[in-house]
Order: structure tokens, then sequence, then C-alpha cells
């Protein structure tokens, strides 16, 4: 595969670049004076798989038979995490779990890979467990929270119905006369669960005031997107009655012209067009008035991101960021951009030669992303966007800056070529130093779920300067020609993001 970069033209030949990336690494073309690499084979082994019990931790062991250290990585970061260098395994989810140990070798072994599956015991039995016991007034509302130890929703009910009701998902009670409350919480259980013993919380309704009065300020009152951008869900939690039954809520925007009202909450209020730029608050109303609005809260929602970059050089893996994050349509901000970076390199197997099953057919390694540091306001096909990018490192030195630059764009990266940052003194990662990666995706801040047009996945683009993610100083990288004038670094390019609500 030819690289094309500011250093000249060349041709990948293992880990060798020619011209000036060549004379840094032992071994390479262009007469180095370092040891030749001799690339000795070895192999990594692992212990017995030790019993994991969900939620729970176990501890995975493995060597290399170089006697090089070895580093520890999920490829079932959903089902479980590791500690990369004790091997601490911690079960998040039921099913297979899968450790991988990587050595990345030296100038004497070759790199090798190894992976362990260890099954995610549950245990069947689960119980239920209430939070404090919230205050209720008579003709007031009060919200309850109950858990289940599986983790799975619970639902709730009434036991005393002539007393109070309850919302049997939102856990919200409203007293319906003086006495005591009681709510009942189930859980039915699933395929690895049985039913939890039902659970029970007994709330005392307080005396009516001397003289009732309007109802009190609604508390933890949130706003989120609904189906569309024009569309807004309100959710309420305690209001004080003022000791006569509330009636109903109105919602209001802030800048005004949007108003809705309901019965009880969530509340949903359509907008004329887009609920972007507003904020809504609430006012409780009974027999004897409405009272006091509520504290304006923006509309947060957060979202889930697939981004793919088409790698033609290591098909039939891509390089695929999948992540999520909260989109403020209030401010038109976007925060908490995280997910983790498939490195397209290392599905199968550590080489080609002797490889016994596909390329491919062992998970790709996982580079974890959780740095937003930066949001850039543009216009692309028509449309108002941001441009965000979330790093594995919480800085944004990615790619060389010798020659000036901001050191981690795409366009700064293609113009060296995609080298790593601090090249050539710094050392890279195959001589012990820790790369930078990132990817860039594309929000519409008019409506996310808006499918993007070709000049919006133009301009996404990802960098891999991690160990997994290097061909000797080159980082592997994904750009498109019409964004930013060059493919990336193996040739890999963007092809599809996808936007869902979470």
């Amino acid at each position: 595969m030819q690289i094309q970069n500011r250093f000249g033209a060349g041709t990948r030949q293992g880990l060798c670049l020619t011209v000036l990336v060549a004379l840094l690494l032992p071994g390479c073309g262009g007469g180095g004076d370092g040891p030749a690499i001799q690339a000795r084979p070895q192999t990594i082994t692992f212990g017995a798989a030790p019993t994991l019990r969900l939620g729970g931790t176990a501890t995975v062991s493995a060597t290399a038979s170089s006697g090089l250290a070895v580093i520890y990585h999920s490829d079932t970061p959903f089902i479980c995490s590791v500690d990369e260098n004790t091997g601490l395994v911690t079960a998040l989810t039921p099913g297979n779990c899968t450790i991988g140990a990587d050595q990345y070798g030296n100038d004497t072994f070759a790199p090798a890979r190894q992976t362990q599956t260890i099954a995610v015991h549950v245990d069947p039995n689960q119980t239920i467990g209430f939070g404090a016991t919230p205050a209720l007034s008579i003709f007031g509302t009060a919200t309850v929270l109950a858990t289940a130890t599986s983790g799975l929703p619970v639902t709730y009910s009434s036991v005393t119905p002539n007393i109070c009701s309850v919302d049997g998902s939102t856990g919200l009670v409203r007293d319906l006369a003086a006495g005591a409350c009681t709510i009942a919480a189930n859980q039915p259980g699933n395929a690895d669960y049985h039913a939890a013993p039902q659970a029970t919380l007994t709330l005392t309704v307080g005396a009516a005031p001397v003289q009732s009065t309007v109802p009190g300020i609604p508390s933890r009152v949130a706003a989120a997107l609904g189906s569309g951008a024009d569309t807004v869900t309100i959710t309420i939690g305690a209001t004080d009655s003022g000791g006569s039954v509330i009636t109903g809520y109105t919602v209001a925007s802030s800048p005004s012209g949007i108003t809705g009202t309901g019965t009880a909450s969530p509340i949903t209020v359509t907008c004329p067009t887009t609920c972007a730029g507003y904020a809504f608050s609430v006012v409780a109303v009974n027999a004897l008035g409405a009272g006091s609005p509520s504290t304006p809260v923006d509309v947060v929602t957060t979202y889930n991101v697939v981004e793919t970059f088409r790698e033609p050089a290591t098909q039939p893996n891509n390089s695929i960021f999948t992540g999520s994050f909260i989109f403020d349509s209030t401010t038109g901000t976007v925060s908490n951009l995280a997910g983790n970076l498939t490195e397209s390199m290392s599905g199968g197997c550590a080489t080609l030669a002797g490889c016994p099953g596909s390329y491919g057919s062992v998970p790709m390694t996982l580079v974890p992303l959780s740095n937003q540091l930066s949001s850039v306001p543009v216009t692309l096909g028509g449309m108002r966007g941001l441009l965000v990018t979330t790093f594995a490192l919480p800085t944004t030195n990615t790619f060389y800056n010798g020659f000036g630059g901001d050191g981690w764009t795409p366009a700064a990266g293609v113009a060296v070529g995609g080298v790593y940052y601090g090249f050539p003194t710094a050392p890279n990662p195959f001589n012990g130093g820790v790369g930078n990666a990132y990817a860039m995706i594309f929000v519409n801040t008019t409506d996310p779920l808006t499918p993007p047009v070709q000049a919006q996945i133009d301009k996404l683009a990802y960098a891999d300067c991690t160990p997994g993610g290097m061909m000797g100083a080159v980082c592997m990288t994904g750009t498109s020609q019409a964004g930013y004038g060059s493919v990336g670094t193996m040739g890999g390019y963007p092809v599809s993001l996808i936007v869902t609500k979470q």
C-alpha cells in the first residue's frame, strides 16, 4: 500500500516507512544504525479461568513466553471491564466476558495476542428495596423509588387505593384522603431472574393545613426531546398541594410562546416547528388557583451514535466508533461524547501467517474515548451543526507538529501523513510511549436525528496513535478526499453516521 505525506512517498513493508520515518525505526531501510529487528515468535498463555459473578470481580492471569509484560483489554466492554495492568475483571452484565492479553513485542520479539472467555454467572434470586420514605401531605404528591438487585425495572401499585394512587412506572404517588398510604413494588423476573418477593412502603399522610393555599413550586422538573425535535416531554417530581388536590399542571416556555397542560407527569408539549432554544417551567394548579412556576430547565436529551469508516486494507474489519452524547437543545451544545473506537488491524491473529481462522474472527481491540475536548460550529450541506471530538487522553496532542499546526485536527494529520505527536524525539507506542486517539462526529443542532448528508459525512474523521493503531511512526487515520484532501493513512474513509435517541 502506498503512503503519501510531507516526508515523501514510500511503501509499507512491515513497520518500515521510507525517507525520514525509516531513519528512526531500527532495522528498516535507510541505513539505520540500530540493531536489526529479529521478530522472534512469542506466545501468551492464560491461567485457569476464574469464577465471575454478576456485579463481582475476578482476576485473570496471562504470561508471555518472552517474559515481557502483557496488557489486558476487554473485548466485550458492555459485559465486563478489566484493569489493563492487574487483570482485575469487573462483571457488568450477564453474558460471555472475553479478555484479550496483548504483548506488543520489541526489537527481539514479534507482537502476540491471546484471549480468554469467562461466563458471567447470575444469581437468579433478586430482592426489591425502597429508598427513603418521602413526605406526603393530604391531596399532595410525592415520588417513591424502589430498585431490584437484578437491575430490572420495578412496577408500582397502591395497596390502599382509597387513600392514594401511584403511577406504575414513575412511582409518583397522589394522595386522595387522610390515612396511611401503602405502595407495593414488584419485579416479575425474566429468563435470568426469578420473580422478586413483593416489597411495600407505607407513607403517613400529613394533616391538612389550617387553611388551604395554592400549590407549591413543582420540584425535580426535567425536560427532554420527545419523538422529534418539535416535541418536549416534561417530568415532574413531588409538589406541595397546598391542602387542596392538584387538578393539573401548566407548562410554559422561556422565551415565551409555547405552552401546554396536563393532569399528571409526564406532560408532552408540542412546539410550532422546533423546540430548539427554549427552556421550560411548570406551574401546579388546584381549586384555589395556580402556584409559582419552577425555574426554567433546559431540554436535555441523550443520544447513541455509531460512526463507520471503511478500511480497504483490513477487510472485513472497519474502524467503528460506538458511543453516546448529551445534547442540550436549549443552548445548542453537546457534552459527554464518549465511547469506544475499534482497532481494525487487531482483529484475527497477531500475524496473518498461520492464522487458524479468517482475519477478523477474533473481536477487535477497543480504544476508550472519554475526553470531549472540542466542539466547533459549522454549516455543512446547508444545515447548522457541531463537529464534536472526543479523545483517549485528556489532551488534544495527536499528530506531529514540528512544522507548526495545531497537532490534532484531521487537516493537520493529513499535512504530515499521520505521524504521531512528538516525532521523532518522543518514544512512539512500539517503544513504550502512549499515543492519543480521537473520533470526530457531526451533530445537527436543529434535530440530531436528521440523517446526515454527504457533506457532513465527508467531515467525519478519526485518528488512532495508540499501540494497536500504529504503523511505525504513522497513526492509523480515517478522512475523506472531499473533506480533507486525502483518505486515511491506510485508505480508510467515512461512510456512515447513525444517531438514535437513547
